[in-house]
């Protein structure tokens, strides 16, 4: 959630949460790409170091350092790619049988929170495991709601369901 945060302060209006598992190179990644403002070199050689924050509130932000160590305990790998205007990539590749790999969580109730409390933005959930995947767009969810808001009332618990029931449909409870 702390990524995608970052995302929308960048002022991005396209987020892509991809969790991909290929389970015979035993590889958990974990990426979200946005559209934002993007950084500049420097800041992409800084932005690792928890006592570097665009935050005004605090001095310490620990999500983008906190997202590298989880992955790099597991022997895995961190990177980011960032360009000023165009947007940012954050990836983590965790290795899958790590006794470090951090719980996924509910990576597709935090992709949920996310839509429902930023409706005006766009967001692709996409989850794989072993060359099977589950795809989530906004703008396709939105076109075919012609008009009703992703927030509604109505829509919510679905969207909610929706995005579980992929997910679980594509990578089970094993992850």
């Amino acid at each position: 959630m702390d990524i995608l945060q970052n995302s929308i302060a960048a002022k991005a209006r396209l987020m892509e949460i991809c969790v991909l598992a290929d389970t015979s190179a035993n590889w958990l990644t974990v990426s979200i790409r946005d559209d934002g403002k993007g950084m500049d070199a420097e800041l992409v050689r800084r932005v690792t170091s928890p006592f570097t924050t665009s935050r005004t509130t605090r001095k310490v932000g620990l999500g983008i350092p906190l997202f590298q160590a989880g992955a790099e305990q597991t022997g895995g790998s961190f990177s980011i790619q960032s360009q000023v205007g165009k947007g940012t990539l954050v990836k983590a590749v965790y290795v899958m049988d790590s006794i470090d790999r951090p719980p996924r969580g509910d990576i597709a109730g935090v992709v949920y929170t996310a839509i429902i409390c930023n409706p005006e933005l766009d967001f692709i959930y996409r989850v794989g495991k072993d060359g099977r995947e589950f795809i989530a767009d906004t703008r396709e969810l939105k076109a075919v709601l012609n008009g009703v808001p992703l927030d509604d009332i109505e829509v919510g618990p679905w969207l909610a369901e929706y995005l579980k029931q992929g997910e679980n449909d594509v990578i089970g409870g094993v992850l």
